[in-house]
């Protein structure tokens, strides 16, 4: 049985809890526990880049959250992955690499998260990655994350482009250095495969002797001493083990874990906490503010002859290009089909993007086929229209007070009136391009929604049917310095010694982008804040 006293334990190894465990581990002095609910990491969709279809087709090594039935949204329950494994989302996901706009940290500053200007930030993000660029002043070079741009040889990315451009808006080489515009998607991917927090971050330094990692270990809660955590308690195997904390405690379970933790350990909301029988010890507003980005869905069929994930999409084909990849690296099963990425400003006197577009070379759920046995999908392309900044808000609550129980996650996605507005908006600014001239050697019929749909109201009820969330959750423990945060802005539970929370619940608001890269920047810049060598 492992030991039960450490200096640091960390729940969850995910994005950030991989990231927390190497660095404060590298004091070959400091002990650190690093617990995660879910198992190892070594399946080959896991590792292989065009396996994310698989893993999100069958939910494997996830969750299992979905969303209470959303009014806004037809009515539908709505799918939110989050990974459980080593890795966590960043084991599952697609593998974008986007930071957002230095107007996103400089507002986070502004609105009282002292300390995360962008200026603040740019250390950490650097510190992060290597940018197949190499070292520049925005980008960094030596990082544990490889970050490379799409290697997709689809002539329909030159066509987007040049669609983009017939539509009014500017080409980027890089967004996250020239963060508006239409420019090539960019994937931590390292040699040819996935590079997770947990194959960056944790898979070279498991051997050290002062960094215990359990999988299939699930925390049940905080140990508390009055105000002061001194432990977590978990199980594992059947045993229910208590393991002490030295130092501190510091959760890393996600948007929607850690508020579970937190409220199962008494920190919460008063009134819901007695609702369930807990009996509160800090009141916070742990759990509101959630909220995540929204993507809605319009495809053409795509004009003969298919393209080349299509073509690659053959069974025999991609069951030997599964293979290589796997074993050397290299091979169309390490490209993803997704040329092309776009943060856009509707208005020029916004601060950062409000819209981001997606376009895809496939359909979502697109499988392999072979002649005579599986039948092919119908080759599509699509722009999927991206609100960045809604103002909806949800909340996450317990259903109960069994750790295993899953939580109540409700976003309220179009609560509030301009969230239809924005997404309509973004809709029909996707349409326009797709109809580029530049695009008629592609494109066929609109398929989704159909050129008929062409009213607001018809729009509208198309993206309250279709819409889906982008698995993007933030905010339900943000830090600030209101009495509306959980967290102080050095990510410390409000009224709890030697607790804090740090991943994406941290967030004040979203960021203009996908939110992992931002989180491996928190969880770098929290762990210098830990060790007192946070860059001024």
């Amino acid at each position: 049985m492992p030991g039960t006293t450490y200096d640091y334990i960390i729940v969850g190894a995910g994005s950030a809890g991989c990231v927390l465990a190497n660095r404060l581990s590298e004091d070959p002095a400091t002990s650190v526990l690093l617990l995660e609910a879910g198992g190892d990491d070594s399946h080959p969709y896991l590792r292989v880049p065009i396996g994310v279809g698989k893993l999100h087709q069958h939910r494997m090594f996830d969750w299992g959250y979905n969303t209470l039935v959303e009014e806004g949204m037809a009515g539908r329950e709505l799918m939110t992955l989050r990974g459980k494994v080593l890795g966590g989302s960043s084991s599952v996901n697609m593998m974008a690499f986007t930071r957002g706009s230095a107007g996103d940290f400089d507002r986070w500053s502004r609105n009282g998260a002292t300390g995360w200007s962008f200026n603040e930030v740019l250390p950490y993000f650097k510190r992060v990655e290597t940018w197949e660029g190499g070292e520049t002043a925005l980008r960094g070079g030596s990082g544990p994350v490889a970050v490379e741009s799409s290697k997709s040889n689809d002539p329909l990315d030159d066509a987007m482009r040049a669609a983009a451009v017939a539509s009014g808006y500017p080409l980027t080489a890089d967004y996250n250095s020239d963060t508006v515009g239409f420019g090539p998607t960019q994937f931590s991917i390292r040699n040819g495969r996935r590079a997770s927090a947990s194959r960056a971050y944790l898979r070279g330094i498991m051997q050290r002797p002062n960094l215990t990692v359990l999988t299939h270990a699930e925390a049940n809660r905080v140990l508390l001493d009055g105000t002061k955590a001194y432990g977590v308690e978990y199980v594992r195997n059947g045993e229910t083990v208590r393991a002490e904390a030295q130092r501190e405690v510091l959760l890393s379970g996600g948007s929607f874990n850690s508020p579970q933790l937190l409220m199962l350990s008494g920190i919460g909301p008063a009134d819901h906490l007695r609702e369930m029988g807990i009996e509160p010890i800090a009141a916070l507003p742990v759990g509101d503010n959630l909220q995540d980005h929204l993507k809605g869905v319009l495809l053409w069929k795509r004009r003969l002859p298919h393209g080349p994930f299509h073509r690659f999409l053959r069974y025999d084909r991609v069951a030997l290009a599964m293979v290589q990849a796997y074993v050397f690296g290299t091979g169309p099963a390490t490209v993803m089909p997704l040329g092309m990425q776009a943060f856009i400003k509707t208005s020029p006197d916004l601060e950062v993007p409000d819209i981001e577009f997606m376009p895809r070379g496939a359909p979502i759920g697109a499988a392999p086929h072979f002649p005579g046995l599986l039948k092919a999908y119908t080759d599509q392309f699509g722009i999927d229209p991206v609100i960045l900044h809604p103002e909806s808000r949800g909340t996450v609550r317990l259903t109960s007070t069994d750790p295993r129980a899953r939580v109540r996650i409700q976003y309220n996605y179009f609560s509030a009136p301009a969230d239809i507005a924005k997404m309509r908006q973004g809709f029909r600014l996707a349409r326009e391009i797709g109809n580029q001239p530049a695009l008629d050697a592609f494109r066929d019929v609109e398929l989704t929604p159909g050129p008929n749909v062409t009213s607001d109201a018809d729009i509208d009820a198309h993206l309250r049917r279709t819409s889906t969330t982008v698995s993007h959750p933030v905010s339900t423990c943000r830090m600030g310095t209101g009495e509306n945060c959980v967290l102080t802005p050095d990510l410390r539970v409000r009224g709890i010694e030697a607790l804090r929370v740090i991943d994406a619940s941290a967030f004040p608001d979203l960021v203009s982008a996908h939110t992992n890269a931002a989180v491996f920047m928190l969880a770098e810049k929290a762990a210098d804040l830990i060790r007192g060598r946070a860059i001024a």
